[in-house]
């Protein structure tokens, strides 16, 4: 009995074969990502079989095996805990106030960067903007708090021209340690966050701005026109995922600039965890925290991914 081809089957077959010789073709691309594949399934997803550690009750020392097994009783206590309201507080207001100034800053720096038309003079602050990034936090912020001292720069500063009459002390501020951890990531990372920015800048074809300046436009109106749409696939993709790590931001700011007059201003999750987890012992509660924080995170990157994919066609995935 002969076999019947229909032309349903013939693109499905040609597919398939376009994808093995595609396959075969690059093949050296693939060996080369092989490395790297191995690489994140070590460090990133190997590191998971740990996550069962919030669900039991960890002695060091014991096997898999003989470990006591709670259940949900971990995240339970973490939810019960006035501390951890408190540290989400904290942790959701330094996130927000650092989307707001260390995102929307660098993309206004790069543009105005790429304004400037002496190329040595560009070098030059490009160069001077992206060195911070190389610092040490315990260098930036040993030089935050020599600069906000009752006898440092700012407080000699201020009262010289005449707007405060006393010192301030605003390292025993808790209300203004937002602003500091703000100020102190933004001068560190600015510029090199808007490497990325002048990167895509760059990528817009010349003859778009050519042909605006015919039609009359001028400078501001060709970087609204032109250049923030250029750009505009890169700043949604790290958006979104800046929106995915809000509850990720880290330890080292806080642990260094904070102090005892501050910690109900500089606690945030993941030095909660450090502080009330692993200094004190409790395994098991420290990776509830971290499971928590990475389950959010993951969270908050689909559902932003998706309300981006749905508005603007623009995605990371």
């Amino acid at each position: 009995m002969a076999t019947i081809t229909t032309d349903i089957d013939r693109p499905a077959k040609k597919d398939k074969g376009r994808f093995w010789h595609i396959m075969l073709q690059q093949r050296y691309l693939y060996l080369m990502s092989i490395p790297f594949l191995i690489w994140a399934f070590v460090f990133n997803y190997l590191p998971l079989w740990g996550w069962t550690m919030a669900f039991q009750k960890f002695r060091p020392g014991r096997s898999f095996f003989d470990q006591e097994w709670v259940g949900f009783d971990q995240f339970r206590m973490l939810f019960a805990d006035p501390t951890f309201y408190l540290v989400m507080r904290n942790t959701l207001a330094m996130s927000f106030l650092s989307l707001i100034a260390g995102f929307t800053i660098p993309i206004l720096f790069a543009i105005l960067l790429n304004e400037v038309r002496q190329m040595a003079m560009k070098r030059f602050v490009q160069t001077v903007s992206y060195l911070p990034h190389f610092v040490s936090w315990v260098v930036v912020a040993g030089i935050v708090t020599k600069m906000l001292a009752t006898d440092g720069t700012i407080n000699n500063l201020l009262i010289s021209i005449g707007l405060i009459d006393q010192p301030i002390q605003y390292m025993a501020k808790g209300n203004l340690f937002w602003y500091i951890i703000t100020g102190a990531d933004l001068w560190k990372e600015m510029g090199w966050n808007a490497i990325i920015y002048l990167a895509a800048i760059a990528g817009i074809a010349p003859d778009l701005y050519e042909a605006a300046r015919v039609d009359g436009a001028n400078r501001v109106q060709q970087i609204w026109h032109i250049t923030l749409p250029g750009i505009r696939p890169t700043i949604i993709i790290l958006l979104i995922i800046s929106i995915g790590h809000l509850t990720s931001i880290g330890f080292e700011k806080q642990f260094l600039l904070g102090n005892p007059l501050v910690s109900d201003y500089s606690q945030v999750l993941d030095l909660y965890a450090l502080d009330y987890g692993l200094n004190m012992g409790r395994f098991s509660f420290g990776t509830a925290i971290n499971m928590f924080n990475s389950v959010i995170s993951i969270i908050l990157l689909l559902v932003t991914n998706g309300v981006f994919r749905r508005m603007t066609k623009e995605s990371v995935f």
